[in-house]
């Protein structure tokens, strides 16, 4: 069962980021305020969910919560300042970039940096199978990110992101031995066994 909240009376933005561990495409980074008294049957850690249950959630989500925003941070950005500082500035932009500034915020995993406008933070680890805003952001970038590495698929459809996502499959790392890198591949990720 996730807990509404960690702190009660305070506005809270749950945070999280998909597509770390990919070798292509962005990391995409999410924080969601929910509205108090929130729930959904399905709403859990998006990992635990399938798809479809993702692609239901997503509108109820978005259409539902008080605030909600979701970033991309480039392979570029990612090869420059690497995937750890990549996903902490992410999920900062994305409260920056919500409707209503949050009291605090809950951030998936154990490592973040304080928020440049001094909004105070707690990292959870398994924030996502813990807090609904953090599960809720937890989708929203899941969603968004899929939605964005099935458009790239069509660009390079060698490569499977429709169906790895651009995750370091066998068939995904077959193709860049193949055909090589792309502009949206992650210079610094290890690309080959």
């Amino acid at each position: 069962m996730l807990q509404p909240y960690l702190l009660p009376d305070r506005l809270e933005a749950g945070c999280d980021e998909a597509g770390r561990g990919c070798l292509a495409g962005p990391v995409a980074c999410a924080a969601v305020i929910l509205p108090p008294g929130f729930s959904h049957p399905l709403l859990d850690d998006s990992k635990k969910l399938t798809e479809r249950q993702r692609g239901t959630l997503r509108p109820i989500i978005e259409s539902q919560a008080l605030a909600w925003c979701v970033v991309m941070v480039s392979p570029a950005e990612i090869d420059r300042i690497n995937i750890l500082n990549a996903s902490i500035l992410g999920m900062q932009r994305a409260v920056s970039g919500l409707d209503i500034r949050p009291d605090h915020i809950l951030v998936d995993g154990n490592r973040f940096k304080p928020h440049p406008d001094g909004i105070p933070h707690t990292t959870v680890v398994h924030g996502d199978a813990t807090y609904a805003s953090i599960a809720a952001a937890s989708i929203l970038a899941k969603t968004h990110r899929d939605a964005l590495m099935d458009t790239l698929a069509r660009e390079y459809p060698q490569y499977g992101w429709a169906q790895n996502k651009a995750y370091p499959t066998k068939a995904h790392r077959q193709a860049i031995a193949q055909y090589g890198p792309t502009p949206y591949h992650r210079l610094t990720f290890r690309l080959l066994p």
